[in-house]
């Protein structure tokens, strides 16, 4: 089950099960034509990597490997 943060801007971030207890995590957001990426240290100050959804999806995918 994922963990659900909100940064303050109106998102639900999601951080995966996956990531470590020691705050070594991304968190993920998804809205209608992107996803944003985000490092979890850097809290809602930090900046955010948005990709088309069609672009994740080929991430997603490759790493999947």
């Amino acid at each position: 089950m994922a963990t659900r943060t909100n940064f303050g801007d109106g998102r639900t971030w999601r951080k995966a099960s996956y990531s470590d207890t020691d705050g070594q995590c991304v968190f993920v957001a998804v809205d209608a034509t992107r996803v944003g990426v985000r490092d979890s240290k850097e809290g809602p100050a930090g900046a955010a990597l948005w990709v088309g959804r069609r672009d994740w999806s080929l991430l997603t995918r490759h790493l999947g490997r």
